[in-house]
């Protein structure tokens, strides 16, 4: 048979392998539907196993006795019978293309059946004519092997620790994936693997007549925040932030049910907001990334978040909110009575943030009071003051998904700066910002937000300014009465840890 080369890729290796079998199998082709089919060296239970099968595979027959087919095996380059029962027969012939189709789209939904979803989809491929895979019946087979393929992948990246037999199963199954040509790639993440499908039959899927739904999932799948290379460089990270956003923009959010909308939003918020930070650290105005990234979560409805989406919802709200100070226009620090912050830069790729104290004669050299470095990004337009003028306030971003509070405090002995992190373990996402000043100057509040290391933590506190130590905490700020009096009105406003 003839591999339709105008799909190209991955197909291209699912319809080659299933071609090479048909040629030399004039009684047909078979796929093992069953994990563990035996390979036996006679048409009964009791004779002498040659090798174990695993669903998906494809075997040419050569013939039948009793119940057993008797078949060849070209990977292992081995014959023997296997039960008909645990095989199903195929001809790869165009009348049984529709059929092919009703078994994909059978095991679309069944966990464990990946594998089998893929041989199906190898299957179809192959018996289908040109004109049927380039028809909404083709999209909705790459639809099934985009989604077989991923959730493969997410199986064995969940980091649950499976029995041997578990086990054997899945590498099988990765393997039968890989030999229809579906590629994966791995990072390590968290001290663990993370294994994320290529995508290709996604990519296809949005090119080809496909619904809302399906051009939905296939761009979701493309976009996955947690299969982005962490080692990749900026500026690929840039690129490839560009092209996700591209990517979602070209799906009509508004003909998608609520809970695919929800998903689709999230995930743009996600992705502007690294823009925005990418942008900004290159010198640019980053002001309409980060308002398009505050616009899209702002049009999640909560009402249809399903019970999966919630930490999904958190997570790119944290993602948003890393970035949001890039969304106002004000670029320059405000100003204040007694001192003023300046930004220099450092050493190659730094920035230095300076408090110094304000003098009318501009060209007069100012000693700074206090002077700390970072190779973030310092928000200047952050910057607020308490009102006994002892202590500051800045919000200084160290990724596009951390970021932090800087202090700077006034004592006997001068100014000092103290770095409160959106929490004490590992950076991944979060932020954590300044509230409001309590009377007194002796008190802060703090909202912050951050998940990593498997943990998420959220909380509302009142913090000691000399120490930073935490006086009272809640992951509710109505159940803290310095917060019900004492809340900057702005950070009210703009904050998204109120959500």
């Amino acid at each position: 048979m003839i591999v339709h080369n105008v799909i190209g890729g991955t197909l291209i290796v699912l319809g080659a392998l299933l071609a090479a079998v048909a040629v030399a199998a004039p009684q047909g082709s078979a796929i093992v539907i069953q994990d563990e089919t035996s390979l036996r060296a006679a048409p009964r239970d009791s004779a002498q196993q040659q090798a174990v099968l695993w669903q998906g595979e494809v075997v040419e027959v050569r013939g039948e006795r009793m119940d057993h087919l008797q078949i060849y095996d070209y990977r292992r380059e081995r014959g023997g019978f296997v039960r008909a029962s645990q095989v199903r027969r195929i001809t790869l012939t165009a009348p049984e293309a529709p059929e092919l189709l009703s078994l994909v789209r059978f095991v679309h939904d069944t966990p464990g059946a990946e594998a089998l979803g893929i041989g199906m989809v190898a299957a179809y491929v192959q018996a289908a004519p040109p004109e049927m895979l380039d028809s909404p019946a083709g999209a909705d087979a790459l639809d099934a092997l985009g989604t077989f393929a991923e959730r493969l992948a997410l199986r064995a990246s969940a980091g649950i620790k499976l029995s041997k037999p578990a086990e054997a199963a899945l590498s099988a199954h990765l393997d039968v994936a890989a030999r229809y040509g579906v590629n994966f790639a791995t990072y390590e993440r968290g001290g663990r693997m993370q294994m994320c499908y290529d995508g290709e039959a996604f990519r296809r899927v949005l090119a080809m007549p496909s619904t809302s739904e399906q051009r939905a999932r296939a761009a979701l799948a493309l976009t996955r925040l947690d299969c982005v290379d962490p080692d990749q460089l900026p500026l690929a990270r840039r690129r490839l932030d560009e092209w996700r956003a591209e990517v979602l923009d070209a799906v009509d959010a508004s003909a998608l049910p609520g809970y695919l909308k929800n998903r689709l939003l999230m995930r743009r918020a996600a992705v502007w907001s690294g823009l925005a930070f990418a942008q900004a650290r290159n010198g640019e105005t980053a002001d309409a990334a980060a308002a398009r990234a505050l616009a899209e979560l702002a049009g999640v409805n909560k009402n249809d978040l399903t019970d999966d989406d919630v930490h999904k919802y958190a997570d790119a709200a944290m993602r948003a909110s890393a970035s949001r100070w890039a969304a106002q226009t004000a670029a320059a620090a405000p100003s204040f009575r007694n001192v003023a912050v300046t930004t220099a830069a450092g050493e190659a790729g730094e920035t230095c943030l300076s408090l110094v104290a304000a003098k009318s004669d501009a060209k007069t050299p100012q000693a700074a009071l206090a002077k700390r470095c970072t190779y973030g990004i310092v928000w200047a337009n952050s910057a607020t003051m308490n009102r006994e003028g002892t202590a500051l306030a800045i919000a200084v971003q160290q990724t596009a998904t951390w970021r932090e509070l800087w202090i700077f405090k006034k004592s006997g002995a001068g100014w000092t700066v103290s770095v409160l992190p959106p929490a004490t373990f590992s950076p991944d996402v979060g932020y954590a910002e300044f509230a409001g000043w309590v009377p007194g100057g002796k008190q802060i509040l703090i909202a912050r937000e951050a998940k990593g290391d498997g943990k998420y933590r959220k909380s509302f506190e009142v913090a000691q300014l000399d120490t930073l130590a935490v006086e009272h905490q809640a992951r509710d700020a109505s159940l803290i009465n310095a917060f019900q009096r004492w809340q900057d009105p702005s950070w009210n406003r703009q904050t998204l840890s109120l959500r």
